[in-house]
């Protein structure tokens, strides 16, 4: 096989994969926004998780919480931690997340798995940073935190609304038991 083809291919390879990684974290579901007045910050400290869609990390997880902290060189160390009620045991993932886009949007990426990374889109904040709702890079991923345990009726219903409309099939909402 000629030794120009097989660079070429080599090449065509690492680019497609260069482009779908650095593609995939800037997605969002369709008609989507993040919040444009972002104040990361503000959003650091402790979250607790309310609601969200079962994956794989999380299956059978209660009392789930993020924390977030800045790290010297500007990215964010990120701590999600919950309790297995099946195998009885804390389960605890560290990563790191980057700001994508603006500073002042709610768009950033975040990876557990070395260089791979997922769009973490900050679409609302309600209660001076009390309440955000959380979306992936498609209906497959969704999180409702808050502060504290529990949530407003007011804030879940337009939550609820506001991804009712972007196409997320809400009763695969799992409602995160903390006690």
């Amino acid at each position: 096989m000629d030794k120009r083809y097989i660079l070429a291919a080599g090449g065509l390879i690492v680019g497609t994969a260069a482009f779908a990684l650095s593609s995939c974290w800037q997605s969002k579901p369709k008609g989507v926004n993040v919040v444009t007045d972002f104040d990361l910050k503000r959003y650091l400290g402790d979250w607790y998780e309310v609601a969200r869609f079962d994956f794989r990390f999380e299956k059978n997880l209660k009392n789930t919480r993020a924390h977030y902290a800045l790290n010297d060189d500007g990215t964010v160390n990120v701590t999600n931690s919950g309790y297995d009620y099946v195998k009885k045991r804390h389960k605890v993932a560290n990563g790191k997340a980057r700001m994508v886009g603006k500073p002042n949007e709610g768009k950033l990426k975040v990876s557990f798995f070395g260089p791979f990374y997922s769009p973490y889109n900050i679409v609302t904040i309600k209660g001076g940073y009390k309440y955000a709702l959380v979306m992936g890079k498609n209906t497959d991923y969704i999180w409702i935190l808050s502060r504290t345990t529990s949530l407003s009726p007011e804030v879940k219903e337009e939550f609820l609304e506001i991804a009712r409309k972007a196409g997320y099939d809400l009763s695969r909402l799992i409602w995160v038991k903390h006690d």
